[in-house]
């Protein structure tokens, strides 16, 4: 295991001393198991990142930081290791930490210690409070940019947001409901994953605000935080439903989508119009069985390549500014769901 690389580099990899990497290698005792996890993850991520390693350039250590469920940062290591050879003659190599229902405590630990080991740079998905925007605060006074992803920290130093233009979206998905359900009668929930998400909050500010005048005698309910898990989105959809017998139509600017159709089916009530956000491989089921109508997407390869260039700016390795333009979105229905997912 990991004999390709040498001690030193798995050690940087993992974010540990070389004599934890030495003692995991040789299977010594006294190592805990999380430890063990973190050394074999470090490896199996340099095998990965391995057709970039060979390349000549300046050379970038960066982390990702990602709060979510295993879908999405799945999707987000998938990408970045994706793009990673695409970025030369700049030689990136990443680190990450990707947690789901990560506590802040934790999250802001975590931070810190990337600020006192060392990075080029940070892409930080995680929720909008002050102890978080803080340890991005400390971070940025040692020189360490952070790029925000897909969610924002407006109120940190964070060099960056990169992502979709949350408020446009959500009222993109007030639009698309508002015309297929027409003069339909019935409800409409908004789910979200977490309160704490300002890209969520603002995709339910921008839904609200574009319902109030697009179809302002319509009903609209706000349901809780469901984590971006199924089991728990079920339980939230299963008790609103319950509670209204006119509920038609969902938004979620999040996660749980399997959980929120299982809802609906196990009450045996119809779903007139479904949008959810990202082709994670759970959407494109659900839009392939027609039991989802529509997902706004943005190309998370591009999101991550411009994350990549933003921090090589910020260093001075490459010239100009990305700019502040948001991400494109995409309203990808059954019938574009795009080639290869």
């Amino acid at each position: 295991m990991g004999r390709s690389f040498s001690i030193r580099e798995i050690a940087r990899q993992a974010g540990v001393s070389d004599a934890t990497v030495d003692r995991v290698l040789h299977r010594r005792p006294a190592v805990r198991r999380g430890t063990v996890d973190q050394v074999e993850q470090a490896i199996r991520d340099l095998e990965a990142q391995r057709t970039q390693l060979a390349l000549s350039g300046r050379r970038f250590m960066i982390d990702v930081v990602v709060d979510a469920p295993v879908r999405f940062h799945t999707a987000v290591r998938q990408a970045l290791e994706a793009e990673l050879p695409l970025l030369g003659p700049a030689v990136f190599r990443a680190r990450f930490q990707l947690h789901e229902r990560w506590n802040v405590a934790d999250c802001v630990a975590g931070l810190d210690r990337i600020r006192a080991r060392g990075s080029q740079g940070v892409v930080l998905k995680a929720p909008d409070v002050s102890e978080i925007a803080t340890a991005v605060d400390r971070l940025a006074q040692a020189g360490v940019p952070v790029v925000t992803l897909v969610t924002d920290l407006p109120g940190s130093r964070r060099s960056a947001y990169v992502g979709i233009d949350n408020r446009s979206a959500g009222a993109t998905a007030a639009y698309l409901l508002s015309q297929w359900l027409r003069d339909r009668p019935g409800s409409v929930a908004v789910t979200v994953s977490s309160d704490f998400f300002r890209g969520e909050e603002e995709r339910e500010m921008g839904f609200r605000a574009a319902m109030r005048s697009i179809d302002p005698a319509r009903r609209v309910q706000y349901l809780p935080g469901n984590d971006g898990l199924d089991a728990t989105a079920h339980r939230l959809m299963a008790a609103a439903i319950a509670a209204d017998p006119a509920l038609a139509a969902v938004y979620s600017s999040g996660g749980g989508n399997r959980g929120i159709v299982q809802a609906f089916e196990g009450a045996g009530r119809s779903l007139d119009a479904f949008i959810g956000h990202d082709l994670n491989s759970d959407n494109v089921a659900l839009l392939r069985s027609g039991r989802l109508n529509a997902v706004l997407h943005h190309d998370l390869r591009q999101d991550v390549r411009r994350c990549c260039r933003i921090i090589m700016q910020e260093h001075g390795a490459l010239a100009g500014t990305d700019g502040t333009s948001p991400s494109q979105t995409a309203v990808v229905t059954p019938f574009n769901i795009p080639a290869g997912l």
